[in-house]
């Protein structure tokens, strides 16, 4: 490890000092809707922040008590996390898609004293998760009634005179895993997770005050808090919000990000969408002819909104290789990185220059990693977590006594020292040949079939595994023409066989079986950042499985 801190790169010394620094440069942009967008300087930002602190520490809570921010992501919710700091306490952000019973776990466990409640997917719905009796702030854009209105609270409250700050080992955050079995688990971080891992990515990309980033993964997950929120603060650069999933192309043509992070199943659907314009191999054979190619490339990414962008980033999950490649044919260098809600999601980064298609690169200069004797990847590092809040037993299962912590995933490095993830240690299952298969990295070839939007390798108990595979939204209905669907068949089973001649034979899939249902957060099937809850999916399609088997085709079709 390479980074050392000093208090001025704490989150809230950050803030303070663009606060003077750059006070008339603009730090939040927010559409309001109606194709309205306000702004924030840095000073109106910490003077609304100071605010909301001087009104939340006037409640006279204990230091480290626990406020809750549940939110899609707004301007409001980075000025809620800077007043919760500011006013001595805790944030605990709650994704703004649960369902009512996941947030009331969350609240109740962590004793939540208050919720500051903003833009919601349903409102409805995740309401009466919030226990009666419980005071709530809401903040602007947020459909409640009946809670303390935070422009309320802004226009009444004298803002906080002093600037507090506190130590970097200090509780700053409670992170609960987005859950993809069972009670999510709250990892607590520090502020000084925050800074290293600010400062070591900083170094990587040379961020500037002058970067642009647009805001729309949830804060709620520590990928979105740590590259986006906790470097903005860190360098000093405008945050752009997006609006809602109609508006993205628009947000994101506005904040020309110079620095854009996104997780595989969004790059595939940016492709999908060029695609959907101009057939792949039209495309590719333009972009190969000289001078023309550049003018076209460069019309992608403006059309995408990326034509400013220096520094992509991808992870969460395996991006499929042809879709890495076909992003660095485009002129955009695709970056994989690594890592957990208890490492503040920064274990290792592909390095500009030096990256390698299928490796999420090597370690952060804030975290170790090696390998254990089976195989699995621990790492260790300043910015990992204090532990489960409240799970002294869950803690110790999951970090050594000298500090590592055990990631559950399988990696291999190549003679550079970049990581590979070769799988899951939970995920690997038994065929009934009594072979051990991992399902990642054969999802991660199958994928590459870019007409599928995601995909996931079942097979407990059977002799061959297999796959289901579900389409992009609307696709099922346009293959609902017998020569349409035959076609797409065709081409499926194609690339399926080319996917088992680079397989074991234990590994070999049996068949596809391509299904009707979309795998959304709403029908449970994955989980808030998108990751399917293997679990959830099995259990749904179970009866089905042998039904499929006996069909003896390589690719069958559910209608669910």
């Amino acid at each position: 490890m390479t980074t050392t801190i000093t208090s001025a790169d704490l989150p809230l010394e950050r803030a303070y000092r663009w606060e003077k620094e750059r006070a008339s440069e603009i730090y939040l942009t927010q559409p309001m809707g109606g194709g309205v967008v306000r702004d924030w300087t840095w000073m109106q930002a910490m003077d609304e922040a100071r605010r909301v602190a001087a009104w939340l520490k006037a409640q006279g809570w204990e230091p480290g008590s626990r406020v809750a921010i549940m939110s899609k992501n707004t301007a409001w919710w980075i000025m809620s996390d800077l007043a919760i700091w500011m006013a001595g306490y805790v944030s605990v952000p709650i994704y703004p898609n649960l369902v009512a019973e996941t947030v009331r776990q969350i609240l109740e466990h962590s004793e939540t004293k208050l919720c500051i409640v903003g833009k919601l997917d349903d409102t409805k719905a995740m309401l009466p998760g919030i226990p009666p009796g419980m005071p709530c702030i809401a903040t602007p854009l947020c459909e409640a009634k009946g809670f303390t209105s935070w422009d309320g609270i802004v226009e009444t409250t004298r803002p906080l005179a002093d600037s507090p700050t506190f130590p970097e080992n200090a509780l700053a955050t409670i992170i609960y895993t987005s859950g993809t079995t069972g009670m999510p688990k709250g990892a607590m971080h520090s502020f000084a997770a925050f800074a290293h891992t600010a400062k070591a990515l900083a170094g990587i990309i040379n961020a500037t005050v002058n970067e642009r980033a647009l805001s729309y993964l949830p804060l709620a997950h520590v990928a979105e808090r740590c590259l986006i929120e906790g470097e903005s603060l860190y360098a000093g650069f405008r945050l752009y919000f997006a609006e809602s999933l109609d508006t993205f192309l628009a947000d994101l043509q506005r904040a020309r990000p110079t620095f854009f992070f996104s997780v595989p199943r969004l790059w595939v659907k940016f492709q999908q969408g060029v695609f959907a314009k101009m057939p792949p191999k039209k495309l590719d054979r333009l972009m190969s002819i000289p001078i023309l190619g550049g003018i076209v490339k460069k019309k992608i990414l403006k059309q995408l909104g990326l034509d400013s962008v220096r520094f992509a980033g991808t992870g969460a999950a395996p991006l499929p290789p042809e879709v890495m490649a076909w992003y660095r044919k485009l002129g955009l260098e695709l970056l994989e990185g690594y890592g957990m809600t208890e490492q503040f999601a920064f274990a290792t980064s592909s390095m500009p220059g030096r990256s390698r298609i299928g490796y999420v690169g090597e370690a952060t200069p804030c975290c170790e990693v090696k390998l254990s004797e089976t195989g699995e990847i621990l790492t260790r590092g300043p910015a990992h977590m204090q532990g489960y809040f409240k799970e002294p037993e869950t803690t110790r299962e999951t970090m050594t006594d000298d500090g590592w912590l055990k990631t559950g995933d399988l990696g291999e490095f190549d003679d550079l020292k970049r990581l590979k993830i070769v799988g899951r240690a939970k995920e690997q299952f038994k065929t009934s040949k009594g072979k051990y298969v991992a399902p990642a990295p054969i999802e991660g070839k199958l994928s590459a079939f870019t007409k599928i939007e995601a995909c996931m390798v079942s097979g407990v108990a059977f002799p061959q595994p297999f796959a289901l595979a579900m389409l992009p939204a609307g696709m099922w209905e346009a293959l609902k023409s017998g020569d349409a669907r035959s076609e797409f068949t065709n081409e499926l089973a194609a690339h399926l066989d080319r996917v088992n001649e680079e397989l074991d034979p234990h590994e070999r899939l049996d068949f596809v079986a391509v299904v009707a249902e979309q795998w959304t957060v709403e029908s449970g099937f994955v989980t808030p950042t998108l990751k399917l809850k293997r679990n959830i999916v099995e259990k749904h399609y179970e009866p089905f499985f042998e039904k499929w088997a006996k069909a003896r085709q390589p690719v069958v079709w559910h209608e669910g």
